[in-house]
C-alpha cells in the first residue's frame, strides 16, 4: 500500500511540474538566432529548486519522505528531468568523483542529443 501512495504523491507532482513546465513554455520570450531561452530558464530553475529540495531535506528542515517525492520525483521530474541529471553530475563532483561526474555529463548530452537525432532519422 505505501508504493501505491508514493506512486500518487509522485504522480500527482508529476502532473503540476509538466503542467507549470507546459504554461512557462507559453511565454513569448524568443530569441531571433532561435536559441531555446525558456528551455534553458526551465532547465535552471527545475535544477535550482531540486537543489534547494535536497538541501532543506538534508537539513531535516523537510523531513516527510512523501512530501520529498512529491516536489522531487514528482513537481521537478515532471518539470525537467534535467534536474535530476544536474543534481546526480552535482553530487559525483562535490564527493571528490570529478571524472566520473565529467564523463557523465559529456555522456549524457552527447548520448541524449545523439539519441534524439537517430529516432528522427528512424522515423523519416
Amino acid at each position: 500500500m505505501d508504493t501505491i501512495q508514493d506512486c500518487l504523491f509522485v504522480g500527482l507532482g508529476g502532473a503540476l511540474g509538466a503542467i507549470t513546465r507546459y504554461l512557462m513554455g507559453l511565454i513569448p520570450l524568443r530569441h531571433s538566432s532561435g536559441f531555446p531561452i525558456m528551455t534553458l530558464v526551465i532547465n535552471v530553475l527545475g535544477a535550482f529548486c531540486v537543489g534547494f529540495i535536497v538541501a532543506f531535506a538534508g537539513k531535516n528542515i523537510l523531513n516527510d519522505p512523501r512530501l520529498i517525492l512529491f516536489l522531487k520525483v514528482g513537481i521537478c521530474g515532471g518539470f525537467t528531468t534535467f534536474s535530476t541529471f544536474s543534481l546526480e553530475s552535482s553530487q559525483l563532483i562535490q564527493s571528490g568523483r570529478m571524472t566520473a561526474g565529467v564523463s557523465y555529463m559529456l555522456a549524457s548530452v552527447i548520448l541524449c542529443v545523439a539519441a534524439v537525432t537517430c529516432a528522427q532519422v528512424v522515423v523519416k
